[in-house]
């Protein structure tokens, strides 16, 4: 069974299944947690699943597998009063999910460019361009995400097509700009510190970075591209809170 296929076996019988002994299958005896929702290790996570409530569901979207490493995105249902959309990163490790990091924010029903968080094309293609398309997301994560080289940024974003999935952001360089200016207005600026995980496959490129949104955040940038370009986006900002029930960070 590759890791891609593993993980999702994993999820389905921890979060569709809702089967507390799922745990003892398929996650390590050193899992490490960087959720705001769980504590550290195997138990901890046993008795989240054992919490969850008769309606809970999770919707997947995604899936990317990177060598050790698989992305998921999706919604969940039942975590709290209202959906949220959620990226999640599983480490594997000798046939068991080892560590876990993830981003979740709730659903908005009314988006600027009329899409949702979590719509469009979900099949990964293009496999053979998968390492220079994570070269791709690197240097644009650096250069014009950390760097605000906003001079270069048509070198990475097509001019022709940039879909958006920012609930508050319009399609196209454009589109994105009008936002930004709006966020700045509103004490919001974009910033980038530190880049901490790219992860690719085929024309999907997943950027996991650190930085502050008026208040301290984790970004999830998922991109997809096509002729060496970006041409979508898909995003999670979350609020970096001031307590976590793990000493493990969020990264």
């Amino acid at each position: 069974m590759n890791n891609k296929d593993l993980v999702l076996k994993a999820v389905g019988e921890l979060f569709g299944d809702k089967d507390p002994s799922a745990v003892d299958r398929w996650v390590s005896p050193t899992y490490k947690q960087h959720s705001t929702l769980a504590a550290d290790g195997p138990e901890a996570l046993r008795e989240l699943i054992s919490s969850l409530p008769a309606d809970f569901r999770y919707e997947g979207a995604r899936v990317i597998a990177d060598g050790d490493v698989v992305a998921l995105h999706g919604v969940y249902h039942g975590f709290g009063p209202e959906p949220l959309v959620a990226f999640d990163i599983y480490r594997v490790e000798n046939g068991k999910l080892a560590e876990h990091w993830d981003a979740l924010v709730p659903v908005v029903r009314d988006t600027v460019s009329g899409r949702s968080q979590t719509d469009g094309p979900t099949r990964v293609g293009d496999l053979g361009s998968t390492e220079a398309n994570r070269k791709l997301v690197a240097e644009y994560a650096e250069k014009i995400l950390k760097g605000a080289e906003y001079s270069l940024v048509t070198d990475y974003t097509s001019t022709e097509t940039y879909l958006q999935h920012n609930p508050e952001a319009g399609d196209g360089l454009d589109g994105f700009g009008v936002a930004a200016a709006k966020w700045a207005e509103q004490g919001k600026n974009v910033v980038y510190k530190t880049i901490h995980k790219v992860i690719a496959e085929g024309d999907f490129a997943l950027v996991q970075a650190e930085g502050e949104f008026g208040v301290p955040v984790v970004y999830y940038d998922l991109f997809r591209l096509a002729d060496g370009k970006i041409v979508e986006h898909w995003d999670a900002i979350q609020e970096v809170p001031a307590e976590l029930p793990h000493s493990n960070g969020l990264f």
